[in-house]
């Protein structure tokens, strides 16, 4: 069941790009912290998290 949506979704995914470019662009082991974007990307364009099903959130609406 989908428990991502609407401006969460929106958010994941923006800000999952933001940080996968510091894999890019930062030097040694600061790319590690570009892979932090890769849990938020997959959650944004799945639409499904763990941790929101944990918490009982759920930020898509159902029609």
């Amino acid at each position: 069941m989908k428990n991502v949506g609407g401006t969460d979704r929106a958010i994941r995914i923006i800000t999952g790009i933001a940080l996968l470019s510091l894999f890019i662009v930062l030097p040694g082991y600061w790319k590690l912290a570009g892979l932090i974007a890769l849990p938020l990307l997959i959650t944004g364009f799945a639409q499904k998290c763990g941790i929101n099903k944990l918490l009982g959130r759920n930020t898509c609406r159902i029609r």
